[in-house]
């Protein structure tokens, strides 16, 4: 008769194994807490900017993978880039990664990092014109953020804040001022969290609300789009 749980490398009774919740047990020794014992688990390494979950012909199986690979852990290589198969929290880093799937389809997850002393979760926002992916996912899509600045001539509710490319949609705006930036007195604070419009095509905005709009004296202002693709 064989059993699913394996255990390993010490003398336990084996008629007890069936009634573990533990699947593998690689345990030396009944002395778990003695520093002197103990073995450790080489988790199965992967570049996960070309390993795939789906398109694999004939070896993907749904009836054999039920769960859609939720909760897959893989030690990935990759210092940089995305994903080959699924959404990517922020950008590929070495170290431990487990795939979060909830969706109906096994490419409709997103792989996360282990939060370690390795892994940093904060993200830096550039103006870089792909756009830095934030933590921030809006039904599964992933929200990115990109850094700018506008001039103003005169006081004025009417800016132009370039399009990032590929957005379709805007998801969030700062407009701020800091020290060192631009020529004018402008305060160093944040000036608008909103819009009251926003052409995603030319640029156009108006800030403020309908109600009450945000003048900008002549100056050079800084500001964060957060904005889905």
């Amino acid at each position: 008769m064989a059993f699913g749980q394996l255990k390993g490398n010490q003398g336990y009774a084996g008629s007890a194994i069936p009634s573990s919740s533990a699947f593998l047990d690689a345990s030396v020794t009944n002395s778990v807490n003695n520093a002197n014992f103990g073995k450790g688990m080489i988790y199965p390494r992967a570049d996960l900017s070309v390993m795939v979950l789906s398109n694999q012909g004939t070896l993907y199986n749904a009836s054999n993978n039920p769960n859609r690979f939720d909760g897959m852990i893989v030690f990935n290589t990759a210092t940089s880039g995305v994903a080959a198969s699924g959404a990517t929290q922020g950008t590929l880093s070495r170290g431990f990664w487990y795939y979060d799937n909830s969706s109906a389809s096994p490419t409709g997850g997103t792989w996360r990092p282990f939060i370690t002393s390795a892994t940093d979760p904060k993200f830096n926002v550039t103006n870089a014109a792909t756009g830095t992916a934030t933590n921030t996912l809006v039904d599964g899509t992933q929200v990115y953020a990109i850094k700018g600045q506008f001039t103003t001539t005169a006081g004025s509710t009417a800016v132009t804040i370039t399009p990032p490319t590929g957005i379709t949609s805007m998801y969030g705006i700062t407009i701020y001022k800091k020290a060192g930036t631009g020529t004018g007195n402008g305060n160093k604070v944040v000036y608008a969290r909103d819009l009251y419009s926003y052409d995603i095509a030319t640029g156009a905005a108006v800030t403020g609300s309908q109600s009450i709009s945000v003048v900008y004296p002549q100056d050079t202002y800084e500001y964060i789009l957060e904005y889905l693709k």
